[in-house]
């Protein structure tokens, strides 16, 4: 088990008409990174942020800002996307055609990249791009809406990709489902970075729901 577990608090599950204040609110609360779950009404059944509002939130954190792209097609917008302020731009290798350039092309816009796999993806997927990736980011639901619960059948995928990743500095992520009863089993898979979207919103209190899953994971 990773010991320096990242917590990413998924703000599809904050409230909207305060999404500022819930960023600094989970800032405060002592999340790691800040994750943000674009959606087009195309890859996946939903719609949510553009870089608008990525560039307004912004200013409200100097967190990292995770921002997974479940569009397609993607690489036209990833300037767009690293203008506004992401760190970290995570395309889905079931959208490109061109996974390759696009992974050179966040790097080369000076951003981390991120690759992400739908369930159903063997994580063969990404071996041809794992030397241009800094995070993976394994998808433990089906993508398009929060607060559904984890698929187990992820986990043995989790174990296989970090061995896969073996001495290469790369972040493993896992989005769906993630909560207090399987962010240790997520863990000791391998899993350093976790996004907790309703597990953390879910109440009023930030600093108990991200320090409840931590204390979960052991961590």
């Amino acid at each position: 088990m990773p010991s320096d577990l990242k917590i990413a608090p998924s703000i599809l599950s904050a409230d909207f008409s305060r999404l500022g204040a819930e960023v600094e609110a989970v800032d405060n609360a002592g999340c790691d990174y800040i994750h943000i779950d674009v959606m087009d009404g195309h890859f996946v059944p939903n719609l949510t942020f553009g870089p608008p509002v990525i560039q307004c939130i912004r200013p409200c954190t100097k967190k990292i800002f995770d921002v997974h792209l479940m569009i397609d097609p993607a690489q036209p917008h990833l300037q767009s996307y690293a203008d506004a302020g992401a760190d970290i731009i995570t395309v889905h290798v079931e959208a490109d055609a061109h996974l390759d350039r696009s992974l050179q092309m966040i790097r080369e816009m000076g951003k981390k990249a991120g690759v992400s796999l739908n369930p159903s993806t063997p994580e063969t997927a990404i071996k041809n791009v794992i030397d241009k990736v800094d995070l993976i980011l394994v998808m433990s639901v089906n993508p398009g809406f929060g607060g559904q619960s984890f698929i187990e059948s992820q986990l043995e995928k989790i174990r296989r990709i970090r061995a896969m990743i073996g001495d290469h500095s790369i972040d493993l992520e896992v989005d769906g489902g993630v909560n207090t009863k399987t962010i240790k089993a997520v863990a000791n898979a391998g899993a350093n970075v976790v996004v907790a979207g309703s597990a953390v919103f879910k109440g009023d209190d930030y600093v108990k729901t991200i320090g409840d899953l931590r204390a979960a994971a052991g961590t």
